[in-house]
């Protein structure tokens, strides 16, 4: 999952202990949401900053249900054809499992021979939200635990 550190920081999650994953407006982000289950893990990802990269884990703790931002006329996050009899968008509560020792920038997951086939380091794959191979993340979490960076 992936947020802007200004808009939602794993340090934000840390300090709330729990949050909303919410203003996912995108079709199939929200389809792979819905498709995640009550204590699923995911990865933190920290985008549009410098550098990007893996921040922490979270667990989904709420399952999908309607984002009610997208009612809200006065939020950034509102879509007008949206309503509470046929809502659009959902969202999910994720909490905070552990801030990783070190981020695992973007530029080392793309370096890792290991992650080669994770989604998030392909070119054109912007979507906020997108599934992990358990392999990845275990390798993903493995670099972010090391003091210093693992052989490939």
């Amino acid at each position: 999952m992936k947020s802007e550190p200004e808009a939602y920081s794993i340090d934000d999650l840390a300090r709330a202990g729990r949050g909303h994953w919410d203003g996912v407006r995108n079709y199939q982000a929200r389809n792979h949401m819905r498709a995640m289950r009550e204590g699923d893990l995911v990865l933190f990802y920290h985008s549009s900053t410098e550098p990007p990269g893996v921040a922490g884990v979270a667990r989904v703790c709420r399952e999908a249900y309607p984002d009610h931002t997208q009612f809200d006329e006065k939020h950034d996050h509102h879509d007008p054809k949206s309503t509470k009899q046929d809502p659009r968008w959902d969202m999910v509560d994720v909490e905070l499992v552990e801030k990783l020792p070190r981020m695992v920038t973007l530029a080392e997951l793309k370096a890792d021979e290991a992650l080669s086939g994770m989604l998030v380091i392909k070119r054109g794959m912007r979507l906020s939200v997108q599934p992990v191979e358990r392999e990845h993340f275990a390798r993903v979490l493995a670099l972010g635990k090391a003091r210093t960076r693992l052989p490939r």
